[in-house]
């Protein structure tokens, strides 16, 4: 796939990874439908940052687990951009909440967003991308392939994110090429101490944390450097799931 001139939706583009990866797909070329729901002034932000890369910006806001929002997004994004080629599903949450406190409300609210969203969000844009002979790329997690016991709802979201990538490319081939990537320790919870901090890194076998701009060049690499993978999850975590 040539990103050059390319049209790509990027959800949860108003901020972290996901405003990460929507500002390197303009560096590549490509016009970026930014969605984003409760982070306008992060969506503004990115919105200049693709302007400024010499490329078109269309602000996208819906509330993702609504699933007819997530549904009609894909249909606001050609609309704004003229096509659809490209959809990266990156908004999601991540909530630590001992096991014995989950409620159903949270439960939903995890799983709704993780992971429903980006069911519904690439269903309804399977006509575009067909057209286009396109490519769906899923934010998926470390967490997603190991437990993380404070993290109960957030794993078994990004373990659904992965067998949706799977079960997506199987349908949808040989039209729509659908991987995923598990980032690592990239960009760590805001609210974590110096202390966790330093000791995710001195267990990592990398011996340092990863950057967004990891993460963006895994997507490049989905999105253009082969146009022979599907339903690929690509752990960029510093050898971390090796440890």
């Amino acid at each position: 796939m040539r990103l050059e001139g390319a049209a790509a939706l990027v959800t949860g583009a108003g901020k972290r990874i996901g405003q990460a990866i929507a500002i390197g797909l303009a560096q590549s070329g490509c016009d970026v439908a930014i969605h984003y729901h409760g982070s306008a002034n992060g969506a503004e932000e990115t919105a200049r940052a693709v302007r400024a890369a010499g490329r078109r910006a269309e602000l996208l806001r819906a509330d993702l687990t609504d699933a007819a929002a997530a549904g009609g997004l894909a249909d606001q994004a050609a609309r704004a951009l003229n096509r659809l080629d490209i959809v990266i599903n990156s908004a999601a949450i991540m909530v630590r909440e001992p096991v014995e406190t989950v409620t159903p409300e949270s439960w939903d609210t995890t799983l709704d967003l993780n992971l429903r969203a980006a069911f519904f969000v690439s269903q309804g844009a399977i006509p575009h991308l067909r057209r286009a002979k396109g490519k769906i790329v899923n934010m998926a997690d470390v967490a997603g392939i190991e437990p993380w016991p404070a993290y109960v709802p957030h794993c078994i979201s990004k373990a659904g994110v992965i067998m949706l990538t799977k079960a997506l490319a199987r349908a949808l081939a040989p039209d729509i090429a659908v991987n995923a990537i598990a980032p690592g320790a990239v960009l760590l919870p805001e609210d974590w101490d110096d202390t966790a901090r330093a000791h995710i890194r001195e267990t990592t076998p990398l011996q340092r944390l990863g950057s967004p701009d990891d993460v963006v060049a895994a997507v490049r690499f989905l999105l253009a450097g082969t146009d022979y993978a599907t339903g690929m999850v690509l752990v960029i975590d510093g050898g971390r799931l090796i440890r």
